[in-house]
């Protein structure tokens, strides 16, 4: 049965503290397609790519009910006020209170668990996308509003496909895992101080 100690004001702190790094890395990973319209519905996929050494650090570090839905939150919140589509913060909350379940089944023990986690939390960023292709003309409506080019969405709209939604969300997926997998071997000794096991 899962049993912990709720959240403290350390624990909040921390929690802070990753989600401004995590959302550092999210973006540093989503540049290189961020600014091409071509590539841009990649984002989430070199975003993923960055971000799993911190979302891993940080179940290790807390590894406490409500830690990912919190991060979820603050990080949705982080990347709307930069500029992103609010399907993008729907996104990490919903990805981030399904991620945390996860990560619970395990306890924030178990790293199998934990990576599945991780691959779920980052189907957040792909919930912009999700609403692009569910209406194309509203999603470019609200990105104009927020100060977007046309002529960048007009490209990027051109090149778009139906199939690429499927693309994104398995890319992501993969991505993801092996993220989380590399920044469990490169964190195995925090991870063993913290009690996580294969």
């Amino acid at each position: 049965m899962y049993k912990n100690k709720g959240l403290t004001i350390k624990n909040m702190v921390t929690i802070g503290v990753f989600s401004a790094i995590y959302c550092v890395f999210y973006i540093i990973g989503g540049i290189p397609f961020g600014i091409n319209p071509v590539l841009t519905f990649y984002q989430a996929m070199g975003s993923a790519l960055l971000c799993g050494p911190v979302y891993m650090l940080l179940v290790a570090k807390v590894g406490k009910k409500w830690s990912v839905f919190i991060l979820g939150i603050v990080v949705g919140i982080l990347l709307f006020i930069t500029g992103m589509h609010w399907a993008m913060v729907l996104g990490c909350i919903i990805m981030g209170f399904i991620a945390d379940i996860i990560a619970r089944i395990g306890n924030f023990k178990s790293k199998k668990m934990n990576i599945i986690s991780y691959m779920i939390f980052s189907l957040g960023g792909v919930g912009s996308f999700l609403a692009y292709f569910i209406n194309p003309n509203r999603w470019i409506r609200a990105m104009v509003e927020k100060g977007t080019d046309q002529s960048y969405l007009d490209t990027m709209n051109a090149v778009a496909k139906p199939w690429m939604i499927y693309v994104i969300i398995i890319g992501t997926l993969l991505v993801a895992a092996f993220s989380a997998w590399v920044g469990s071997k490169l964190l195995k000794k925090q991870f063993e101080k913290a009690g996580i096991v294969d």
